[in-house]
């Protein structure tokens, strides 16, 4: 045999034995190989899961994040009512009484003084805190309505209710329960008694339904500030 043909065979034996070989180290790590991408896809089929409860979790979050902001600011709105109602800002309607109050129709004599016939700012002054005092939740006078800061004074012959000049006949109107208003204006020794005698017009109606205009003046304070201590 020549040497170029023992050449090739040899050649040719030692490619089967590698061929062999390499075909054997595949074989061994075939099942390896195929059950560590098993394993990866496992991994990444819980962590697909994993990301969808979470993106779920996260709506639900942000819907309840949602669900809080507007019934906080609902919150806010109904607090914000509130105190515009308490601060005498808005309109309020509801039962009640009106009361009209005018100066008597009587001539004076001699011995009386002509300003007791007449309509004083006292005589409002105590009408209206009786009215209060009855539980009124709203108050009137001449359309001015009355808060914690409004004044009812004297001014020489005029009378101011919150700075604005008023004069008779004086209508005022109250919310509140109209039997206990008007008994509470009506009982004996009270604010209306005294005024009787002297001729001074009296007027008690009660109301299904009185409107108490807003408060149309400003409030500022000057001294008093927050107490931000507590």
């Amino acid at each position: 045999m020549r040497n170029w043909q023992i050449s090739i065979a040899l050649v040719c034996i030692l490619l089967g034995i590698f061929l062999v070989a390499q075909l054997r180290t595949q074989q061994a790590k075939g099942p390896a190989t195929l059950g560590r991408l098993d394993a990866l896809s496992e991994l990444y089929k819980q962590s697909e899961e994993q990301r969808q409860l979470l993106e779920m979790e996260v709506a639900k979050l942000r819907e309840q994040l949602t669900q809080k902001d507007s019934n906080s600011e609902s919150a806010v709105t109904e607090e914000l009512k509130k105190l515009r109602i308490l601060s005498g800002l808005t309109s309020l309607s509801g039962p009640g009484i009106e009361l009209i109050l005018d100066d008597s129709k009587l001539k004076g004599n001699e011995d009386a003084a002509t300003d007791m016939y007449l309509i004083h700012y006292e005589d409002l002054l105590l009408a209206v805190n009786e009215l209060f005092a009855a539980g009124a939740e709203a108050v009137s006078v001449n359309g001015q309505r009355l808060i914690t800061t409004s004044e009812i004074r004297c001014a020489g012959p005029t009378i101011l209710v919150n700075s604005t000049r008023v004069t008779p006949p004086f209508e005022i109107l109250a919310i509140g329960d109209a039997s206990v208003l008007q008994s509470s204006l009506e009982m004996r020794g009270g604010v209306l008694e005294p005024m009787r005698p002297w001729g001074i017009q009296i007027s008690i109606t009660k109301k299904e339904k009185i409107t108490v205009p807003p408060y149309k003046g400003t409030i500022n304070f000057h001294y008093a500030q927050e107490n931000r201590s507590e």
